[in-house]
């Protein structure tokens, strides 16, 4: 292999002739090994002031614009207080391991709950009107009717999440673990119901009081409906008694009393008491004989708000007997609005469970708690075979992602709305032309453009011994988005945030997250001074430990690069020895590249660039460092080639070596992933092939199976068909014999009975010895023809025609002309006449 003999091959480092100390100091710095002390290192990081420790973890998550995500998720919160206790819960990056780990499994709990169809939606509780209700009511004071409608929903909505819980239980008791730990706090929460059944009988939908709720108040109430319809009747009666041409008069509310207004200067012909009058609003009168009905209605209202205040007053009693409870309901929604704001998001941006461990268990098999979301991934066994520091395959960087979605979904709505215009226009032949069409147009190629460039995912991952990872490249090759891309990732993690991956991701738990990003591709800041780069970068080492994660960008810039070099490889050491779990940098700076071959704990990547469109593809390219690609730039688009030799010759031939050799590691990379993505592409068929052998195996073999139980099958009916048919006809050819021995014997009697009479002495002896056998042999003559027949002896073999087969003889009995023969497993009993001797056989 090529990169073997290359790590052993030592690289030289191109020295201008004018070579300076620093330079030498630069250049000789490369060929230490690891473990030698850090001359630069301690000055150079040494004093930092109190104040700037104190902002360096508020300054690098200003940085990352975590407050920007912490919005966004914010945002997926149902109700007001859900969104101000989920930013602050996401602020609150101070939290320890164990409750990293709790927040990841509530935000698992809470995605299960979604995904089964809670739905979990809280935006039907007013929690701002629920939390003022216990505020008046702890204090002593009324609860206003919206309260408590706003209460009541607080309840309900707890009521129906345990039942749809309650639920789930029956249909599996496994959703009890799998919704844990919401499961415990939904079912520990205390449902106030006869809370929300008085306060349904008191208070209607919209926060009024029902007429239904006290007797007092229902009494109050018509009397001021009678009271005011007799005004209304009064006030219409004065107005058509006045109405003519010159005049104006209406009725209106003057401090809850009727009056009406006059808009003439003439005055009416009723009496009244003016309560206000103006040139242009007119004169406000109260009819005298209005007055009485109006003191009355007054009194009757404040009758109404009497009554009306004790029934709230009852109310808030009622709530304040059961304040405990409803204000632990409370916070309990307001905690599940915090963590199904983190389900949503979490789902909206198709994220993925993080696997999240502790930096001093690297290679230890993950907790089942938090590797069930990787379970169903083929990367999880992996992970679980790998000892990655960090893997974040496919990562976005999440406020790309939500600027990408945004853009394109005004773009989509901006196409439908001129779209909309156009067909409104060609309804109402307000006919715009072509310029209505090319913005149509232009519009609809902005959608296509934003679905093509959609957001590219980087690809990070870090093996255990690599301490400091040196990212080079190109300007606005994605280094900046991919160092945010990790900080970001290790904040949503820490946070209970799923990581928006397409696959399982393993990241650290970090006690600190710290950023030093200033140029001028960031998103927020604009470009940093080099003191100020260093004053966070002293702050950043003053605060970080081996538990850390620090990213650096363009360490080393804005000085004179020999010395910019020079600080940047101390600083980067420095945090390799111990200053941090894992430190990522991006730089310009050549020699940085180097460090990886005279340190085991660095490692080298770059952003990959397209020589032939002059473009970066946002790809990262891991053990490769990234070449110059000034120059070859340059002379591709169109620079003298005087100046662009001039430049090749003073940059040097062994920094072109250098180049050639990182051109041939990038060939050879990119042939590797090449393969490796073919050798896995053709590992997967041959998995998927494997898979339809082995189904195609277990269907022949069960196939066979059911084909001899088929076969066996019909030969056992068809034999016992056989033995059926062949029972039937012996039982038919038993009877056929049956019958004809009984209608021959008779006959045998009849001529019997004759021959008695002529010759008694002859019929006796047919029942003794020989005259018998000669009796039977005449009967026999005459019965069978010209053939003469003898009288079988037990043992013979004789024939039987009507069967068509041979029989042995076991009895004879002469007296009957009768003999029992076997045939087979059977006996049958067969008349002389019936059978043929095979011992004597007469023509």
């Amino acid at each position: 292999m090529f990169v073997a003999p290359f790590t052993r091959i030592p690289i030289p480092i191109p020295i201008c002739s004018t070579t300076s100390s620093s330079t030498v100091a630069a250049a000789s710095r490369l060929s230490r090994i690891r473990g030698r002390p850090c001359a630069h290192s301690r000055p150079l990081l040494g004093p930092v002031d109190r104040s700037s420790k104190a902002s360096a973890l508020s300054d690098s998550l200003k940085i990352l614009e975590w407050d920007k995500l912490c919005d966004a998720v914010a945002s997926f919160a149902g109700t007001a207080l859900g969104r101000d206790a989920t930013k602050a819960q996401l602020s609150s990056i101070d939290v320890c391991y164990d409750e990293s780990r709790r927040l990841l499994e509530e935000t698992a709990a809470a995605v299960e709950l979604i995904k089964y169809g809670t739905g979990l939606d809280f935006t039907r509780v007013n929690t701002v009107l629920v939390k003022s209700a216990i505020t008046r009511v702890s204090r002593g004071s009324l609860i206003d009717g919206v309260e408590a409608v706003a209460v009541v929903g607080l309840i309900q909505l707890a009521e129906t999440l345990q039942n749809t819980l309650k639920a789930a239980l029956k249909e599996d008791a496994e959703w009890y673990n799998r919704f844990m730990p919401l499961t415990q706090m939904l079912m520990d929460a205390v449902v106030s119901r006869s809370f929300v059944k008085t306060a349904q009988l008191m208070i209607d939908e919209d926060g009024s009081v029902k007429d239904s709720a006290s007797f007092e108040l229902r009494r109050s109430r018509d009397q001021v409906r009678v009271l005011e319809q007799k005004l209304y009747q009064l006030m219409d009666k004065l107005i058509r008694q006045e109405k003519n041409e010159t005049s104006t008069l209406e009725m209106c509310i003057v401090n809850g009393r009727c009056c009406i207004k006059v808009m003439t200067d003439r005055s009416p012909t009723f009496d009244g008491l003016l309560m206000s009058s103006g040139s242009r609003a007119g004169s406000m009168l109260e009819p005298i004989a209005a007055v009485p009905l109006n003191d009355e209605l007054q009194r009757a209202r404040a009758l109404v708000i009497k009554a009306e205040e004790e029934v709230l007053s009852k109310l808030a009693d009622k709530m304040l007997a059961e304040i405990d409870d409803i204000q632990n309901l409370l916070q309990i929604i307001i905690r599940l609005d915090v963590i199904t704001a983190r389900a949503k998001y979490s789902l909206a941006y198709d994220g993925t469970f993080p696997d999240i461990y502790m930096p001093s268990h690297i290679g230890g098999e993950p907790s089942d708690s938090l590797s069930q979301g990787a379970t169903t991934s083929s990367a999880s066994s992996h992970l679980s075979r790998s000892n990655w520091k960090l893997y974040m395959p496919k990562s976005y960087h999440p406020l790309l992602l939500k600027r990408h979605r945004e853009d394109l979904h005004n773009a989509k709505k901006d196409v439908v709305d001129a779209t909309a215009e156009i067909r409104r226009n060609l309804l109402g032949k307000h006919i715009e032309g072509n310029d209505g069409d090319a913005r149509l147009a232009s519009m609809k190629l902005r959608v296509s453009e934003l679905e093509k460039n959609y957001p590219v995912p980087v690809d990070l991952m870090i093996t255990e011994n690599t301490n400091v990872l040196v990212i080079t490249g190109p300007n606005t090759g994605g280094k900046t988005i991919s160092l945010k891309t990790v900080g970001l990732a290790s904040l949503m993690t820490k946070t209970g945030l799923y990581v928006l991956a397409s696959e399982p991701v393993k990241i650290p738990w970090f006690d600190g997250i710290y950023a030093d990003i200033g140029d001028e591709q960031s998103l927020t800041q604009s470009l940093s001074t080099f003191s100020g780069h260093l004053r966070q970068i002293g702050a950043i080492r003053s605060q970080s430990t081996n538990k850390s994660l620090v990213l650096l960008d363009e360490v080393g810039a804005g000085t004179n690069p020999l010395e910019g070099a020079a600080l940047g490889m101390s600083i980067l050491e420095s945090f390799a020895e111990t200053g941090s779990f894992l430190t990522i940098a991006t730089t310009h700076h050549g020699e940085l590249k180097m460090l990886k071959y005279s340190n085991d704990a660095f490692e080298n990547a770059c952003v990959e660039f397209d020589e032939l469109s002059l473009k970066p593809t946002y790809k990262i390219l891991w053990g490769v460092p990234g070449r110059s690609n000034a120059i070859n730039v340059a002379e591709r688009l169109g620079l003298n080639f005087v100046i662009v030799d001039g430049a090749r010759k003073l940059l040097g031939t062994a920094n072109a070596e250098i180049n050639e050799v990182i051109v041939d590691m990038e060939r050879f990379k990119q042939s590797f992933q090449e393969y490796l993505q073919e050798a896995e592409h053709y590992l997967m068929l041959s998995k998927g092939l494997c898979e339809s052998l082995l189904v195609a195996k277990k269907n022949i073999a069960d196939h066979a199976v059911k084909l001899k139980n088929r076969k066996t099958r019909a030969v056992l009916d068809s034999a016992s068909a056989a033995r059926s048919r062949l029972r039937s006809k012996l039982q038919q050819q038993q009877q056929q014999f049956r019958e004809s021995s009984e209608v021959e014997l008779e006959k045998g009697r009849v001529v019997s009975s004759r021959q008695s009479s002529e010759d008694v002495g002859q019929s006796k002896s047919c029942d003794i010895s020989p005259g018998g056998r000669r009796m039977w042999s005449e009967a026999s003559k005459a019965a069978g023809g010209d053939e003469q027949s003898k009288i079988p002896a037990v043992g013979d073999t004789v024939h039987v025609p009507s069967l068509g087969m041979q029989v042995v003889v076991s009895k004879v009995e002469e007296a009957k002309g009768e003999i029992i023969v076997q045939a087979g497993n059977m006996k049958l009993r067969l008349k002389l006449k019936d059978i043929q001797s095979q011992r004597t056989r007469t023509s």
